[in-house]
């Protein structure tokens, strides 16, 4: 299915993968929701396995969890040597290894602190592999909520998808006036990070998406 997108669309594809980590979602398909460190670890395989048949014409694979003899897959993708790979998940010890060896993009969250922090952690594991650290597109996703006075912000209160407390979620999500906005997403360049996958919290409305578009990202 990578493979197809990658040619149908002219080579645009970026390929996110990640562990899983919602429980409810394996539960309402029927699917076994293994320990952390099983779901990583096949990770690990599925990836090593995608990037084999990109490029592979035949592949043979004997991993813990998955195994192919002769496996093939064409047409090819477009994009040379292969699709973006990114990889979400900040797992210090098992994520970003896999991210260390494999991803081309890498994808995690957290305050500001807490985001330079795993990308030290990181940066760590690709010396410990021989990876150039900045070979690696260090992206971040927060959630959006934008308004032209901080009264309206304050107002909202909390828009988490998840529930967060709105102290937490304000700090660690792109929420504020625009000129919050736009410092808080240069706050983040400086740390490193060079592409944001925004989620806007008041979807259906467009407020938010309108102020990044008109307001925020024309300032950076």
């Amino acid at each position: 299915m990578t493979s197809i997108v990658d040619v149908i669309s002219g080579g645009r594809l970026d390929w996110g993968i990640g562990a899983g980590w919602y429980e409810h979602e394996f539960n309402g398909y029927g699917y076994e929701f293994p320990a952390p460190k099983v779901r990583i670890g096949m990770l690990r395989e599925a990836v090593e396995i995608v990037k084999a048949m990109w490029t592979e014409p035949d592949v043979s694979y004997d991993g813990t969890y998955y195994q192919l003899s002769g496996a093939q897959c064409d047409p090819k993708p477009l994009q040379q040597p292969h699709p973006p790979i990114l990889i979400g998940g900040g797992g210090e010890q098992l994520t970003l290894r896999v991210v260390a060896r494999h991803a081309t993009h890498s994808n995690f969250g957290g305050k500001p602190h807490e985001w330079a922090h795993k990308a030290e952690v990181l940066k760590g594991h690709c010396a410990a592999v021989g990876r150039d650290y900045d070979e690696i597109t260090k992206t971040w996703s927060p959630e959006v909520f934008i308004r032209e006075t901080e009264a309206e912000v304050t107002a909202a209160g909390s828009r988490s998808f998840i529930g967060e407390a709105v102290d937490s979620w304000t700090a660690g999500n792109l929420v504020g006036t625009p000129e919050q906005v736009a410092e808080k997403i240069q706050a983040y360049v400086d740390l490193g990070c060079t592409g944001f996958i925004p989620w806007c919290s008041d979807y259906p409305e467009t407020e938010s998406m309108r102020l990044l578009a008109h307001q925020v990202i024309p300032n950076l």
